[in-house]
């Protein structure tokens, strides 16, 4: 399948030579018996060529002005005015252009001939608006379909493998045992595990969170868990303050956590440590779990749904390729679980 980038030098390559085509078929036949000269016919080229220049550079502004994120009351008038601006400098563009092949004439000066061809080229341009707004929301629309099939997968998979009968009875052990013993810190893992599924239920309803939600729900699983695993389980946060301005998909920070104690810590008799260190850089988010153990991709991999192969499909669909992901042994003693996520305005 065609990425997106060849897809559009594609469509915009072949449709200015599909224009520069029927402009030269029109010409021939108003030329009549004489034919076209060579001028004339690189002329043509040359205006189908100039065209494409500037719709790419166009395209170029829309994507910085990020006009594919406007409402259609805002969107109309920025296209109005762009295709208007695009049809006054071809025009005139293309006088130098006839000039040099000898094909000038001083009635392109004229306003008639200087209105009508602004709007030819305004129509033209505002056709190709058209058809790149059209495909691009229908992406949009087919990528957010996707994402919502995703998460809902995300949501009933966490019910099934991650909030398992399981994980639950675990809790609920350890929360017993603190009952009697220490009654203010079991009433707090109450408030954790409830804190964990309630994320976790309402999760399927959005494909992204706020960051400080995110932590939130980390901090209630490593709550708990260090009630299980006691003094076997050390916890460091290195929270960048700009992190808050982030958002993140739903229990994913969680799941890579719950990955790396699931994977490593508990399989070390003697415990282990997990950190979780964010910074942002060129207004990019990265997350960095260090957990102890070793990583080997056979024994995470069959989870289906769930930890690496989840999040790196999770990661394409809502940034496409300006997220990367990664996880590596840092030594024999620990794991690094790395993610970097752009800022979605």
């Amino acid at each position: 399948m065609l990425n997106k980038e060849r897809l559009y030098w594609t469509l915009q390559i072949g449709g200015w030579t599909f224009y520069a085509t029927v402009q030269l078929v029109f010409s021939f036949i108003a030329a009549n018996i004489q034919g076209l000269s060579k001028q004339r016919v690189l002329f043509l080229i040359l205006e189908a060529f100039a065209c494409l220049l500037v719709t790419h550079g166009y395209r170029i502004l829309m994507n910085e002005w990020r006009w594919l994120t406007l409402g259609l009351q805002r969107l109309i008038p920025r296209v109005i005015t762009g295709v208007f601006c695009l049809g006054v400098l071809v025009y005139f563009l293309r006088i130098p252009i006839s000039y040099s092949l000898g094909l000038f004439v001083k009635s392109a000066f004229e306003l008639t001939k200087i209105i009508n061809g602004i709007l030819f080229y305004g129509i033209i341009f505002f056709l190709w608006s058209v058809m790149y707004f059209v495909y691009n929301y229908f992406e949009r629309y087919n990528t957010s379909l996707k994402l919502q099939a995703s998460v809902r997968e995300i949501e009933l998979n966490n019910l099934k493998s991650q909030l398992n009968p399981h994980f639950i009875f675990n809790a609920l052990n350890s929360i017993r045992a603190l009952v009697d013993e220490n009654p203010d810190k079991s009433k707090r893992a109450i408030n954790q595990l409830s804190n964990i599924l309630r994320n976790s239920l309402t999760s399927g309803k959005r494909s992204l969170t706020s960051f400080v939600d995110e932590l939130k729900v980390v901090e209630d699983y490593l709550g708990l868990e260090s009630i299980r695993f006691e003094e076997r389980l050390k916890i460091k946060f290195d929270i960048d303050p700009e992190s808050n301005q982030f958002l993140v998909p739903p229990l994913m920070i969680q799941t890579l956590v719950e990955n790396g104690i699931k994977h490593g810590i508990s399989k070390l008799t003697e415990g282990g440590s997990v950190e979780l260190t964010t910074l942002v850089e060129n207004d990019n988010l990265k997350i960095r779990i260090r957990n102890s153990g070793s990583y080997e991709y056979k024994n995470i991999s069959n989870e289906k749904g769930l930890g690496i192969e989840n999040t790196r499909q999770r990661l394409k669909l809502i940034y496409g390729d300006e997220a990367t992901f990664r996880i590596l042994n840092e030594n024999n003693n620990f794991v690094l679980t790395e993610i970097i996520i752009p800022h979605l305005y």
